[in-house]
């Protein structure tokens, strides 16, 4: 291993470590309501990684991305509560995962044989019928009104406000603690979605979306491959339900309907199709940007307060005006998304301190050879 590489990989370590601990100190400075907007963050950007696994990556359009969020929120919440089984929260969480995969690996012969327009009119329809669903099973999901959460429990630690905790002279609510679960199950996402693309199903999957034909002949089982990426989105989208239950403490079902795949469409597009650090951007930015202009909608022109006089612009419909624009403006100037302009952006950061080794010097031309230098010889 040369200097190079062994210094390019000190200084990715470096920073992981630096990162980690950054983000594990917001508990410990923020308020709940900024930690709150770190928890639906991080819960949608585990379920924006993805959808940019199948949209991004395997070029699989789908609408149906709340139907399976919906399983993972409804599905910890029947496992875990009552009524339902009553299982332990620790394996609650796995099995609604696994119900989410279960779901997808149920509707992958659809999306192992259409794809474009097809494939997200088919799932289209799933977020409608789960919605039906949600209402009408009301001794499983609770009907129009939802159900209370029940809080995580690992090893005898509730993730909620039922017993005191103090860290560092810090009260530990809910939220607090909940950040750092949050913080683990995105790095979870995080990694093994990269290991994904990195490895040879992820080629695959790349080789699927720039062409269909060149990947079977490649030997690529093209439905095959389709159908697994389908599954492992869902599962993602199950995780990300969890976390989105355990943070709300309360599942409704009109939270899972139509807008909310919307928006995680919007997340992947903004941040950047096939990028796991971009889906994450796209992420934190659709789901903050409501909620800070909620916060703060008496110190912003033409936004006012929620349930201001009829006809005003509030604060939700402002933000989705904005990321709407944003979408219009990444396809126009930036489709490569918001981790596209970031790579840019440090690629000519990183030319401008490159120093110029090349110099305008003008070489010595060379000394005249002898042949050249005397005069040629006349012969008698």
């Amino acid at each position: 291993m040369s200097d190079r590489i062994r210094a390019l990989l000190t200084r990715r370590r470096a920073t992981l470590l630096t990162v980690a601990v950054l983000l594990c100190l917001p508990p410990f400075y923020l308020d709940a309501f900024w930690l709150r907007i770190g928890l639906f963050s991080m819960a949608a950007a585990i379920g924006a990684i993805g959808l940019a696994l199948l949209s991004g990556t395997a070029g699989q359009l789908s609408l149906g991305h709340a139907f399976f969020l919906a399983v993972g929120a409804y599905g910890y919440t029947w496992l875990a509560g009552d009524p339902g089984p009553g299982l332990p929260t620790a394996l609650a969480v796995p099995l609604a995962v696994l119900m989410a995969g279960l779901a997808g690996g149920l509707f992958s012969p659809v999306a192992g044989r259409v794809k474009g327009i097809y494939l997200g009119i088919a799932t289209l329809a799933l977020v409608f019928l789960g919605h039906h669903v949600l209402l009408t099973a009301e001794s499983v999901t609770g009907g129009f009104n939802g159900r209370s959460v029940p809080p995580l429990s690992l090893g005898g630690f509730t993730f909620d406000t039922g017993d005191e905790l103090t860290v560092l002279g810090v009260p530990f609510g809910a939220e607090e603690r909940l950040w750092f679960l949050g913080l683990a199950l995105f790095a979870l996402t995080w990694f093994t979605a990269r290991g994904l693309l990195r490895s040879r199903p992820g080629r695959a999957l790349a080789a699927l979306r720039d062409s269909e034909t060149a990947a079977a002949v490649m030997g690529v089982d093209v439905a095959r491959h389709r159908s697994a990426a389908f599954v492992v989105s869902s599962m993602y989208a199950g995780l990300a339900g969890v976390l989105l239950a355990l943070a709300f403490r309360r599942v409704v079902p009109d939270y899972f309907g139509l807008v909310l795949s919307v928006d995680y469409l919007a997340m992947i597009v903004i941040g950047g199709l096939g990028s796991v650090a971009g889906a994450t951007a796209g992420a934190v930015f659709v789901t903050a940007l409501p909620l800070l202009m909620t916060r703060y909608a008496d110190q912003l022109p033409l936004v006012t307060a929620p349930g201001s006089a009829e006809g005003a612009v509030g604060p939700t419909e402002a933000a989705r005006y904005l990321y709407g624009a944003a979408i219009v403006l990444v396809l126009l100037y930036a489709p490569d998304g918001l981790h596209g302009l970031a790579r840019r952006a440090r690629d000519r950061l990183r030319r401008r301190r490159t120093p110029t080794t090349t110099q305008d010097t003008v070489l010595p031309s060379p000394p005249p050879s002898a042949a050249a230098a005397r005069p040629k010889e006349h012969t008698p």
